[in-house]
């Protein structure tokens, strides 16, 4: 195999929202002892629910899996008002960790649906983000979006009071042609402020798009059911370059690098920095005669812990 370079994006990996997750359930688990419920993956990688699985905590899907009077933690994704309810009825004790860019959208969706407005939610069906955030609002207050075509069959009555939100692991980028294709066919929708888009997705794709200048392949670590990790293979490849996504270094092919001269490494918002670099070694193993770091931004974005957690 012929020499080649290797560079990493920055910013890249754990964002803010991650980060504190992962510390709710490890403070969690200092405070009130193993075992520790979690409701669904913490965050999206099986490497993270691993390590603190280690630790004590204990995944379910569903809470009737959960001991009453147990401590069981929402994951980053959110959850919707009824699984909140539901908690409080059994007498279990949560513990919410959904990522304050998301419980965000909830409170402007709530906003919205208490005016008697009609909401459009762009996202993907059956992510876990999108189920927590429908459940916000009363049935029938929100709709679901997911492409071009699901908007054209769209029907609201002309002047309608209508509104849109969007799925935080989607990027301006992701949602330009839908938002448009909203404001032209109904005019008067009102959507979030720009800032109201999560930071880190944007950056991440952005990075990408960096890397795409001087790479030939990038590899992506994350896990195949992250929104955003799959989105950044996705944005790579409409870069012009060839991309993988990969759970670890074990899953890296020599084959993908043959005749590349220059290779660009990222992760997604729940890949950890471990991964990141178990795969540079991988790749100097493989011939990499480099590594550089091109940096599109530095990301100085943090969110406390629930007060019951606080130090």
């Amino acid at each position: 195999m012929d020499a080649f370079k290797v560079f990493l994006a920055q910013p890249r990996g754990f964002c803010a929202g991650v980060d504190r997750a992962i510390e709710i359930v490890e403070r969690a688990l200092q405070l009130y002892g193993a075992p520790i419920y979690v409701r669904h993956e913490i965050v999206h990688n099986r490497h993270v629910v691993e390590y603190l699985r280690g630790e004590g905590a204990v995944f379910v899907e569903e809470l009737e899996e959960v001991p009453t009077g147990a401590v069981v933690i929402f994951s980053a994704h959110g959850v919707s008002r009824a699984v909140m309810e539901d908690a409080e009825l059994r007498g279990l004790r949560s513990i919410d960790a959904t990522c304050p860019l998301v419980t965000k959208v909830h409170r402007e969706a709530d906003r919205v649906a208490k005016k008697g407005s009609r909401i459009v939610l762009i996202g993907h069906a059956g992510h876990p983000e999108v189920e927590g955030t429908l459940g916000q609002v009363p049935d029938g207050s929100m709709t679901l979006v997911e492409t071009l075509e699901d908007v054209e069959v769209l029907e609201f009555e002309a002047g309608y009071d209508l509104s849109y939100v969007t799925q935080t692991t989607l990027s301006l980028d992701d949602t330009a042609d839908i938002v448009a294709a909203l404001r032209a066919k109904f005019p008067q929708i009102t959507g979030p402020a720009q800032e109201d888009i999560c930071y880190a997705t944007q950056n991440r794709q952005n990075a990408v798009k960096q890397l795409s200048d001087v790479c030939e392949v990038i590899l992506v670590l994350g896990a195949p059911n992250s929104s955003n990790s799959n989105r950044l293979v996705e944005v790579a490849i409409g870069a012009g370059c060839t991309s993988y996504l990969l759970q670890s270094a074990e899953d890296l092919d020599p084959a993908w690098l043959e005749g590349a001269t220059a290779v660009g490494v990222t992760a997604g918002a729940s890949a950890p920095e471990v991964l990141v670099q178990e795969l540079v070694e991988a790749l100097r193993g493989l011939g990499a005669t480099g590594v550089d770091t091109l940096v599109l931004t530095e990301e100085r974005v943090q969110f406390s812990l629930p007060n019951d957690l606080a130090r």
